[in-house]
């Protein structure tokens, strides 16, 4: 349990560092639900959308940083996050409400999603 890919027919696979030192139950959550579908919208540089699990607060947070994957528990959401929401003050990506922040967008993920008014794709297992 090291990687999760997201997949598109436009991107291809991008990896994804799980950060099991962080939030290793959200990890194993996810983990466990892995191979799952996603339809994203997008929200600023967010996109968000449901995932097929639900999990409690875990070191969530509101402002995170770029490249980074969480888990949002008022929505029961998958997000990618890869620049400023409309609720960011800075350059830095803002949840609307807390996230449990658990992979890292290996690459770079502004230039990855930027392109996406909505994104639907595979969220599968890496190595």
């Amino acid at each position: 349990m090291n990687y999760i890919i997201i997949e598109n027919e436009k991107i291809g696979e991008v990896k994804a560092k799980l950060l099991i030192d962080k939030n290793p139950k959200t990890c194993q959550a996810i983990w466990d639900a892995l191979p799952f579908e996603v339809n994203l919208s997008r929200w600023g540089e967010e996109l968000y959308g449901d995932c097929p699990v639900v999990i409690p607060a875990e070191n969530s947070q509101k402002e995170c940083d770029v490249g980074d994957v969480g888990y949002w528990m008022s929505g029961q959401g998958f997000c990618i996050f890869w620049g400023p929401t409309p609720a960011s003050s800075s350059k830095k990506p803002v949840a609307a409400s807390p996230v449990n922040i658990f992979a890292k967008i290996e690459g770079d993920s502004r230039m990855i999603f930027n392109q996406f008014s909505s994104f639907q794709g595979k969220i599968k297992k890496g190595e």
